[in-house]
Formats: C-alpha cells, structure tokens, sequence
C-alpha cells in the first residue's frame, strides 16, 4: 500500500490484480520512471548519465569511470546481470563479494521431439507444474528449446536445487480441473475403434500441443488408469535454464554475508548496496520490483542514519 501511494503521489495509478500483485493501470513502467525522475530534478537531485562505476581506488574512494570521488556515502544499485544489452550485466561484480550469477525466471531447456519442436510459442493453459515437492499453476508456453512462462518461473528455485543433484524433471498436469479417477471413467466411455486423437478429444477434450505433449514420453498406455496417470503427470528431464542474458532476473550478486543489518558493506564503511545486485530470487510479477523499491528505501533510510551517527 505504501508503494501505491508513493506511485500515485506521482500521478501514476496502480491496481491490484488477482495474484495481489500491484500494476499500474497504464500497463507500462515508463510513465512511472519519468515522473521519477521529474520528481528527483525538483528536489534538487544532480543526475548524471554514461558514466560506470569502476570499483575503488586504494584508499577506498569510489571510482567513476576511473576518476575517484570521495562522497560522504554511497548507495550502489547496479542491478542483476539478466539486461546486458540494457547494461544490467553484472560486469560490476568483480568490484565486490559475490554469489556467481544464475539465470532466475527463466526457461527451461527440454530435448523436445521434432514434432513438439514445431508447436513453438503455443501456449499451455490450464497447467499445473511440479518438480519435487514444489508446484504451481498457471500457465506456460512451448519453445524451440523448451519451456517458459508464469508456471516454470515460479518453480526456478526448486529446479535449480534439482539440476544440482541431476534429478531435475518436471511433471506436466495437463488435465489440473479434472482427477484420474473421472479421467478413467470417461476414457472408459469412449469407442474402442475410434481413433486415439478421437478418444482424447472426446474423453477430455484434449488436442493440439496438450495432446502431442501427452505422447513426448513415448507410445500412449492402453489402460485407461495409466493414460489417465500420464496425462495428470507428464515427465519431462529438465537440461538446464536458458542462458542469463535471456532471463527476466538473476540469481546471485552480493550475499547476505558481506552485509550487515543496513545494508552497508562490512568491510566498506558508508557505502549499502541494494536492489537486484543483492543475492534474492524471487518469483517474477510485481515481487521483483517490491524487492528492489523496498531494499532500496531501507539502504537510503540507513545511509542516512549512519551519516547522522558520525
């Protein structure tokens, strides 16, 4: 609520949609950022452009294209490493402790058949996904090398886990309103001399993409129990994520560990770090921005109290 105000103080509205998540109701994140930015240059606040930070100098001081300043303190929010061509590609994290950057709501690389292969960027809805004990529901949608979407990326975390252990296999509910037992009973009602396309469009309404993907595995069960198994459970082994640059966000940057409680680096008095250069992961959807606004306003809350401390 307090970011809705701090956006309509702007003049930006926002709503909440379904999920609880916070949206503006213009659909765009510029309008926001030039009100911002409007604001900042009201206040009096200098801001300079194309210039990088390049890390410190020897006696500590901040370096600005390799021209060292010495300010009182200093907030670094140079981002993830997921938008390189947006200049959001970590390049800064040679400059500071880091957790090596991973890809986070990102695709999925699965070893699709040629025939999958041609339903590239067709959506899969209604889904469940599971991998392990994490699921979730939503919706997805098949590419040339894989999967992407709402319902993988929120299960980026526990895919990870699995990819380091090499069990890393996810379980397609193609069918998630309906339970095998009445998936059964329908398939049962079906004629036997029909063919398979027929039976599953009729018994529950599944083609397309959802009906190819129900054969990925391999040849279709004849049992009703075990195609019903199938199509509430199709495994699919997981190769890897898609490369970070692809990514919506990224895993990794600066551990909890270098940091104290304000955000301040341990071992570099005066200068907090904040934002997707911290290492979080967090589900795409309104929770990387809250993430990001919010350690933000807790680095400069306290960047503030430690100047007043000296």
């Amino acid at each position: 609520e307090h970011l809705r105000q701090w956006a309509r103080n702007r003049g930006i509205d926002t709503f909440v949609g379904t999920s609880g998540r916070v949206f503006p109701v213009a659909y765009k994140a510029s309008p926001l950022l030039r009100a911002w930015l409007q604001y900042l240059e009201g206040l009096g606040v200098a801001i300079t452009t194309r210039v990088s930070w390049t890390g410190f100098d020897p006696d500590g001081r901040v370096l600005l294209d390799g021209r060292p300043v010495a300010p009182a303190a200093t907030i670094i929010a140079c981002g993830g490493a997921s938008w390189p061509r947006l200049g959001s590609d970590g390049a800064w994290a040679r400059h500071l402790p880091t957790v090596p950057f991973t890809p986070s709501n990102a695709g999925v690389e699965i070893a699709w058949s040629p025939v999958l292969k041609g339903d590239a960027g067709t959506p899969l809805k209604p889904l469940a996904v599971s991998i392990g004990e994490a699921s979730s529901r939503g919706e997805a949608v098949v590419t040339a090398s894989g999967l992407e979407g709402g319902a993988v990326y929120a299960l980026g975390q526990a895919i990870r886990r699995h990819l380091a252990t090499g069990d890393a296999v996810l379980s397609l509910d193609l069918l998630p309103d309906r339970s095998r037992i009445e998936l059964a009973a329908a398939w049962r009602r079906t004629l036997p001399r029909d063919s398979m396309a027929n039976r599953l469009r009729k018994a529950w309404g599944l083609e397309g993409v959802k009906a190819r993907l129900l054969r990925e595995p391999g040849a279709l069960p004849s049992d009703a129990e075990a195609l019903a198994d199938r199509a509430k459970a199709v495994l699919l082994p997981v190769l890897g994520f898609r490369p970070i640059g692809e990514a919506i966000s990224s895993a990794g940057g600066v551990p909890r560990a270098a940091l104290d409680d304000w955000l301040m680096l341990v071992d570099r008095p005066g200068v907090f770090c904040c934002g997707e250069m911290l290492d979080w992961d967090a589900p795409t959807g309104g929770y990387l921005l809250t993430a990001c606004w919010s350690t933000g306003r807790w680095a400069g809350q306290h960047a503030v109290q430690w100047l007043n401390a000296r």
